[in-house]
Parts: structure tokens; C-alpha cells; sequence
């Protein structure tokens, strides 16, 4: 079952197909169902009930409470859809539906919006001050002078994180005159110039220049805790910061501490590191604190939105639509999946290791070119891979095999395609191609063994061969002896484990980019936006090496920094793949 391919509106038996609601969503969405299949509401059901009937249904809506584990769908032996009336697939074991061949399909628009307003309203009582006025009113007082507050016009809004929702509040702050200043390399330059934003090289950047900042960024574990003490030290004093996308996203100690010493004027907060919570240190004694109950998605007109985009994607995969949010594989011919499916893992990895070696500075394109035997079968899917790879973890929403050309087009990257029948050295080759701020960064991969087993084969042009792992990590240095060694003692000192390695040279110094990148980073990168400080230029005539380390962990960032230190290291990227 796939994005494109769909079932009739009718069973086997040509009965109309039966849906089940099994929680409350909008009238308008159950009004679309109905016009098309017979829908029963299971609002009320047991799980038991729910175990014991599912088995009849061909699609299934839910929003969070229900929990779809791999046993339940297991039991439903005619479901074809499974609808969740929200952004997150968290209760739905879409790895179970993606077997038995079960579309799984969200409502990722549905609560932009209303995010992006709710961080207005927060932006908004923060400056003024509005829930404390009201509880002092209320209370039997009259203190305006206490409650002095501040404009948002001309102040700057920071933004980390310039996804849907980031560039929504954007767009709704500039309306109040303010300054917007936003962080995130995943976005292209012409897309900040298309809405009138500053694009930061840098969080260090928007953090010495803004009066707010508000955090957009996807909940990773590269992510977390991502406004730490390091982050507020360089925040200008008395920063207002705001939290409605994730919690963990902010050090919880350390913005009590930062709003203990008055480095931060204020914070208002919508989520937190656990859910439901009514015990937190920041809820009593800190009038300068604003927080609401995870309502960012709480809206008549969200949870409506969600009920009717989430009931379109129902009948579309029950009538031969399109189901345009589907979070799980789109089909592909088995004939081709045979040969492809084995170089998925490979095009993810790829694209996940080019973007992380160019993310310094805007992202505009995406190319995969796909050589040797392969290029004969329907590589989209291969491509769609890449692009899953290229941005995982580094979006608001998940990114899978559907949404990815979305994403990218959301972010202004353009996305290119080749096919080469012929490969040199190779049956079958892989190579994408990441164009950041003018420059280009190539890393190319193929199978080997019966298991076509991931190898990495060329980093800029730099020839050489290793098993690509979960954790690697990529150096680029002058070609001279003994860099190795000194990489290999650096690790031992700080107790890391190398489990493979490999080194490549090119011929004259040149690559298949044609020259040398013209700059080096250093800093652990996963899927988090990612800086990288202390840049070293190269010298033009420098003939470089690559060397590429598969490790037992993820290489810390000051680890990378240090060796990127040493005399003759010019970048280093510490990488998570998968």
C-alpha cells in the first residue's frame, strides 16, 4: 500500500467500506467519512471492545489516546488506513502498519497555526505582563506601576529553529515591527530574503543581538537541552525566552539559575520535560515566569482542522487518492524493490553525512546521482531517502519517505535527480551532492557483500573504503605521515574506541568538486542544528587528505575541536547516521 495507490471504497464482499472513529474529532470530519463509508464511533470503547471489533474495518481514525501497538493491528486483518487526527504517530506502531501493509497518515498542518499564534500570545503577555496584572486585579489590587512592561516594536526576536511554526511567528512578529534574527542552516537564503529575516551564521549570533528568543527546534537527543548555561551566558541581560515547541529543549536548572541572577528577564513556557506535570520549580515564586498546559495545538478550529485533513487522507487511500501525508514507505514495484531496497539504508546515510559536512551556511540544493545498474530501476525512492537523510532531525515534524520533497521545498532547496547507466569501478554507486553558500560537498557510497552493506567509498573526491556504522566521523588534513596516529591517541586519551578506519588522497589535491572546500568545521553533529566554531582556512595549494573513523560512540565535540586544533587538521565533523 503506498502515497499513490489506494483501494476501492468497497470491501471484498462490495459492501461500502467500514471506518471506525474511535475518538472525538469535528462534526465536518465525520460528515466526509459518512459520505463515503459506513462509520461507526467507538468513542466510548474498552480496549477490550477495541480488540475484540477492529478486526472489521478497513481504515481507522484516532487522535492520541488510542494506542495502535504491533498486537492490536495484528488482529486487524481488513484494516488499509489508519488515520491520526494530529502531527504525532507516537501511539501507532508504524513500523507494524508499514508490514501489513497498512498507509499511516497525519495531520501535520493542522496545528501550525495555532502554535504560532499561541507564541504570540505568550511573546505578548510576557512584554506585558498580563497574567500577573490580572491576578493582582483580581486579587484586590491596583499596582499599574508594578506591571510596567515593555513594546515589541523595533525590539528582535531571535528564532532557533525556522521550520513551518518559525516561520509563522516570523511573519506575525515583523507585523509588530519587531527585528526577526533567526537561526537554522536547513533553510535557504532565499527563503529568510522571501520573508524579510535575518539569517544568523549562528545561535551565538542571535543570542548576543536578541531581546526574545523563542525555540522551534525538533525534540532529538542532540537537541536536548539545547538553551543551556553555556547558551544563556552569551544571551544579552535580561533575555526573554519562550518554549512552545518541545520540552527538553531548554536546561530546566539552568534557566532557573539564569532567572535567579536576573540574566534573564522572563520566560514563558507552554511544554515541559514530562507531561501532565503539576510539580516544577519555576510554577510558584517566579512572577516573571508565564506558563500554559501544552495548549499550542489547543484550538476549537485546530482540533477541527485536524478531524477533516486527517478524514481527506482516509478516503483518499479507501477511493484510489492520493494520500498526501502518509508517515510510512510509498509503494514501489517489487520487481524494482528487490534490487533497490537494499541501497535505502545507503542513500539515507549519504544524505545524512553531506549535510552534515555542509551545513556552515544555507543549504540550496540537494543532488543524487545514481550510476551503475541501479540507474535503470525507479530511483525515486532512493532519492526520497536522501532527502529523509539529508534533513532527519533537523525539522519540526518528522521526515519520512512522503513528506521529504515537501520539507525541502518548504525550506527553498531545490532537489535534482540524475541516472548514470555506467558507474566507474563499481556495479552500482550512489553519490550526493549538498550545495551550501556556494560550495559543494560530495560524498558518494555503494553495497558490497550479499547484503549490498553500506560503504562509503569517496568524501570529496578523496577516494578510499569503509563500512559505514551508526557513529563516524570525518577529518580533513594536509596530506603528511603520522595524522593518524595522532587522531588515534587523542581518541585513547578520552577513552574512545575506534572500530574502523580508512584514509583517502587524490592525485594533484583536486577532488570531484573540482578544488578543495574552501573552509573547515569542527562540532558533533547528529540530528541537530549544528555550529561549528574555531574555523580554520585552508591554503589553496594544500594537498589534503580524508580520513574517515567509524567509533563504538558518538566522538564529543570538544574532542573533534581539539584535534581540528592540531597544526595540519583543517575540519571535523563527528556524525550520527543512524
Amino acid at each position: 500500500m503506498s502515497a499513490a495507490t489506494a483501494l476501492d471504497a468497497t470491501n471484498a464482499r462490495g459492501a461500502r467500506a467500514k471506518v471506525l472513529v474511535k475518538e472525538k474529532i469535528g462534526d465536518s470530519g465525520v460528515e466526509l467519512l459518512r459520505e463515503h463509508f459506513d462509520v461507526e464511533l467507538g468513542i466510548d470503547w474498552s480496549d477490550e471492545q477495541l480488540a475484540e471489533r477492529i478486526g472489521e474495518y478497513q481504515g481507522i481514525l484516532v487522535r492520541s489516546a488510542t494506542k495502535l501497538s504491533a498486537e492490536l493491528i495484528a488482529r486487524a486483518g481488513q484494516l488499509r488506513v489508519i488515520g491520526r487526527a494530529g502531527v504525532g504517530v507516537d501511539n501507532v506502531d508504524v513500523d507494524a502498519a508499514t508490514r501489513r501493509g497498512i498507509v499511516v497518515a497525519n495531520a501535520p498542518q493542522s496545528n501550525v497555526v495555532t502554535a504560532a499564534e499561541h507564541t504570540m500570545a505568550l511573546l505578548l503577555a510576557l512584554a506585558r505582563n498580563i497574567p500577573q496584572a490580572h491576578l493582582s486585579l483580581t486579587g484586590g489590587k491596583w499596582e499599574r506601576s508594578k506591571f510596567t512592561g515593555v513594546e515589541l516594536y523595533e525590539k528582535t526576536l531571535g528564532v532557533i529553529g525556522f521550520g513551518r511554526i518559525g516561520q509563522l511567528v516570523a511573519h506575525r512578529a515583523r507585523g509588530f515591527g519587531m527585528r526577526v534574527l533567526a537561526f537554522d542552516p536547513f533553510v535557504s537564503a532565499e527563503r529568510y530574503r522571501e520573508l524579510g529575516v535575518e539569517k544568523a551564521a549562528s545561535s551565538d549570533e542571535v543570542y548576543a543581538h536578541a531581546d526574545f528568543i523563542t525555540v522551534h527546534l525538533p525534540k532529538t537527543q542532540e537537541t536536548e537541552g539545547w538553551l543551556d548555561a553555556h547558551a544563556f551566558a552569551k544571551m544579552r541581560d535580561g533575555v526573554r525566552i519562550l518554549n512552545v515547541a518541545r520540552g527538553g529543549l531548554i536546561d530546566d536548572q539552568a534557566l532557573k539559575d539564569a532567572l535567579d541572577s536576573g540574566k534573564v528577564g522572563g520566560a514563558a513556557l507552554d511544554v515541559f520535560p514530562s507531561e501532565p506535570i503539576t510539580d516544577y520549580p519555576l510554577f510558584s515564586g517566579y512572577a516573571n515566569v508565564v506558563v500554559t498546559p501544552h495548549l499550542g495545538a489547543s484550538t476549537a478550529e485546530a482540533t477541527d482542522r485536524a478531524g477533516y485533513q486527517c478524514a481527506e487522507q482516509v478516503v483518499a487511500a479507501l477511493t484510489g487518492g492520493v494520500v498526501s501525508t502518509a508517515v510510512n514507505i510509498p509503494s514501489i514495484e517489487a520487481e524494482d524493490m528487490e534490487v533497490l531496497g537494499p541501497f535505502l539504508p545507503l542513500a539515507t546515510q549519504l544524505g545524512r553525512l553531506a549535510m552534515a559536512l555542509a551545513e556552515s551556511s544555507s543549504v540550496e540544493r540537494i543532488e543524487a546521482a545514481f550510476l551503475g545498474r541501479i540507474a535503470e530501476f525507479d530511483t525515486r525512492l532512493l532519492t526520497l531517502a536522501v532527502i529523509g537523510g539529508a534533513l532527519q532531525g533537523r525539522t519540526e515534524e518528522q521526515v519520512n519517505l512522503v513528506n521529504a520533497p515537501s520539507m525541502a521545498e518548504e525550506r527553498g532547496i531545490v532537489v535534482e535527480e540524475r541516472s548514470v547507466s555506467e558507474a566507474q569501478d563499481f556495479h552500482e554507486l550512489i553519490r550526493v551532492t549538498v550545495i551550501a553558500g556556494g560550495e559543494r560537498v560530495a560524498v558518494a557510497g555503494t553495497g558490497i557483500g550479499p547484503g549490498r552493506a553500506p560503504h562509503l567509498v569517496e568524501v570529496q573526491g578523496r577516494r578510499l573504503t569503509i563500512e559505514l556504522a551508526r557513529f563516524v566521523t570525518v577529518f580533513r588534513y594536509a596530506d603528511l605521515p603520522g595524522m593518524i596516529g595522532r587522531v588515534g591517541t587523542i581518541f585513547g586519551r578520552h577513552g574512545i574506541n575506534i572500530s574502523s578506519a580508512a584514509v583517502g588522497h587524490t592525485p594533484d589535491g583536486a577532488g570531484s568538486d573540482g578544488a578543495p572546500a574552501t573552509g573547515a568545521r569542527a562540532g558533533a553533529i547528529g540530528g541537530q542544528l549544528a555550529e561549528h566554531p574555531g574555523e580554520r582556512a585552508e591554503h589553496p595549494a594544500q594537498r589534503l587528505a580524508a580520513m574517515v573513523v567509524t567509533t563504538d560512540v558518538l566522538v564529543p565535540a570538544e574532542v573533534v575541536s581539539e584535534i581540528v586544533a592540531l597544526d595540519g587538521f583543517v575540519g571535523g565533523w563527528a556524525v550520527v547516521l543512524r
